[in-house]
């Protein structure tokens, strides 16, 4: 409790959290939904919101705000997906190549460097037309897990190697402590804040890239994400039709999740870190 009262402190911290639970709310609604997501023509279409609908409905006969709350649960379940396969990556060969060194260090950096200097995202654009038939929110989600670990990986072995070499580092190993004590004990704490944060900006790395490709149509576009909500408004020139109420609920929706993301990675990385945190609540 004491925790969420100095969190709640700071403003950014409450905008995020009311934000994710209003889209986490509207994810949960989409079990209740009294239309199927892959059906068209099921309401009268391109009609304002109303109601009936309360954010209108949009050319492929879709009520637009059920169609959103597939969308808000399907691109979250994609992210967290990738978010927390590349985390568990990342973490392991950061901590690995940090703390061993030597032709551990050299080869999985080699690996991860690799995946740093490619142009990432022409190699994603050729392996979703590859796959684009068999697209599905799993599939995705381990693609964008594949190639989103690399930087945070380099990241975690640059604070191992500075641990390595303190003096309680030493004095573990003489206690006799082993290699996986070691970490988990010692280095995990040091290593939170940098996990969280990269955990949450990974989330909005893969909603965002999800929208990319969707909207350059290499997605299954039958499965509501943001990304696709918006393909669909654009394909059917809805800014130019003055169907604002369309473009604008998929755009409104991801600028929320994404100041959200990012206010909630900044607020609780501070709050974790000692130095900020005496700052900000006291010691």
């Amino acid at each position: 409790m004491k925790i969420l009262k100095d969190l709640f402190r700071d403003y950014r911290f409450c905008f995020s959290f009311g934000a994710l639970v209003i889209i986490v709310i509207m994810a949960l609604l989409s079990f209740f939904s009294p239309y199927d997501p892959t059906l068209w023509n099921v309401v009268p279409r391109d009609t304002k919101p109303s109601a009936e609908h309360w954010l209108g409905t949009d050319s492929n006969g879709q009520d637009i705000f059920w169609q959103a709350t597939f969308a808000v649960r399907n691109s979250l379940i994609i992210s967290l997906i990738a978010a927390l396969i590349s985390r568990v990556i990342a973490i392991l060969v950061g901590m690995v190549a940090g703390y061993k060194g030597g032709s551990f260090d050299r080869i999985l950096m080699f690996i991860g460097d690799s995946l740093l200097v490619i142009p990432l995202f022409l190699i994603m654009v050729m392996l979703a037309m590859m796959v684009r038939q068999f697209m599905n929110l799993m599939l995705l989600g381990l693609m964008l897990s594949f190639f989103g670990w690399a930087w945070d990986a380099r990241l975690i072995r640059s604070l191992i190697l500075s641990l390595r070499e303190r003096e309680f580092t030493k004095t573990a190993i003489l206690s006799g402590a082993g290699t996986v004590k070691l970490v988990l004990n010692e280095y995990m704490p040091f290593a939170m804040p940098l996990i969280f944060s990269t955990l949450i900006n990974n989330i909005a790395w893969a909603v965002g890239l999800e929208m990319t490709l969707a909207i350059l149509g290499l997605v299954n576009l039958n499965i509501p994400t943001l990304g696709t909500m918006l393909n669909w408004a654009l394909f059917y020139q809805s800014i130019l039709l003055g169907r604002w109420w369309w473009i604008l609920t998929p755009v409104t929706l991801s600028l929320f999740l994404f100041i959200a993301l990012y206010w909630l990675s900044v607020s609780i990385s501070e709050y974790l870190d000692p130095r900020t945190r005496i700052q900000r609540v006291g010691a």
